[in-house]
């Protein structure tokens, strides 16, 4: 039984996105990463995976945190599990503990020496790339600020497709005086300066809002200057279709404009809209990870590879581990998003303007 069923047409491109080797095996590392970022906690994290204590079964990275007295510890804060793993392992006892691949969160400071500061790749000490400047993890903070971004980038593209084909198609159908009102609100809303509407948007936001919150405002502002470019591409899209046969076939049986924009139109300029994905996507982490930079990015603590960028240039000399995993990280992650958009780009364009061997 079939689930889905995809016309000749599609299949054809299908078939031709999957002869385009790079982009096709870029597609399935990234769509593999993003998987295995969604369970990262059993991957990358200072919870155990597994705890088994007096012949009962712990299960606490995805459970509500134990305090030390549920394993015979004389604290009633949450358990180091690393230290517990130790203990159990001198008590040669029955009692084990299994531990994540990597056993650091991404928020904890972890100094050997008791003084924060960047400590190179030890894999005695599961510190794959190091510590940062704050002796955390840096390969659990590029794990999770890469999820992080690529969710980020996500929710970025859904809500500037939202508006932008709704507002693009609109005007492209209606035309006339709509078309012309809107384009003109459109240079007027095209010409407020982004980056100083970010400025000035975080430096009122109260710290008393939550992490989620203040990554929330940020996705809407940079979304409320972004929707505009998709507006011309489907304005122009739907131009060219609305005088097609078909659509005066549905105006002559009585189908309502949103019926015929939204399940006629749109549907045909499809191979637009998938072709600028990958793009949107590229231009959402390149955004977010230049805001971070800067400082007006995700809020502090957030693992986020701007800020291990910004950490790395101000420890070029002394900790160079730092902005070579971030660097690295950043060019392999928009290096497979953008073969993806060209091998996307390629599959759907009926001219082939490119030839890939």
């Amino acid at each position: 039984m079939k689930f889905f069923h995809f016309n000749p047409q599609t299949q054809k491109k299908l078939r031709r996105f999957r002869e385009i080797k790079r982009g096709y095996y870029s597609f399935i590392i990234l769509m593999t990463f993003l998987v295995l970022s969604l369970f990262g906690e059993m991957l990358i994290n200072n919870r155990a995976l597994i705890v088994s204590y007096e012949g009962d079964l712990y299960f606490p990275t995805y459970a509500d945190f134990h305090p030390g007295t549920d394993f015979g510890l004389d604290y009633p804060y949450e358990v180091n599990y690393r230290e517990l793993s130790d203990k159990f392992e001198q008590e040669q006892s029955n009692n084990w503990v299994l531990m994540p691949v990597v056993p650091y969160s991404p928020y904890e400071n972890d100094a050997s020496t008791g003084i924060f500061r960047p400590e190179p790749p030890d894999a005695t000490k599961k510190h794959y790339l190091g510590t940062d400047t704050t002796s955390r993890d840096i390969l659990g903070r590029l794990f999770y600020g890469t999820r992080i971004a690529l969710l980020f980038a996500l929710g970025f593209m859904a809500s500037v497709y939202f508006i932008g084909v709704a507002v693009g198609c609109a005007m492209g159908y209606f035309g006339g005086v709509f078309d012309i009102v809107t384009q003109r609100l459109i240079e007027i809303w095209s010409n407020i300066p982004f980056l100083y509407m970010v400025i000035i948007v975080f430096s009122i936001i109260p710290d008393t809002f939550t992490i989620a919150m203040r990554i929330l405002i940020l996705l809407s502002v940079m979304v409320l200057f972004s929707w505009t470019s998709m507006t011309y591409y489907m304005r122009t899209e739907t131009y060219k279709e609305k005088v097609r046969d078909y659509v005066a076939a549905a105006v002559l049986i009585g189908s309502s404009n949103t019926r015929i924009v939204f399940k006629h139109i749109l549907p045909n300029v499809l191979a637009t809209l998938v072709t600028f994905m990958p793009f949107t996507i590229v231009s959402a982490i390149s955004a977010i990870t230049a805001l971070d930079f800067l400082g007006f990015g995700l809020p502090p603590p957030t693992p986020s590879l701007g800020e291990l960028l910004k950490q790395g240039t101000q420890t070029l000399r002394t900790a160079p581990w730092i902005v070579m995993s971030a660097f690295g990280t950043l060019v392999v992650l928009l290096t497979l998003v953008t073969f993806i958009g060209e091998a996307i780009r390629e599959s759907f364009d009926p001219k082939k303007f490119t030839v890939y061997k």
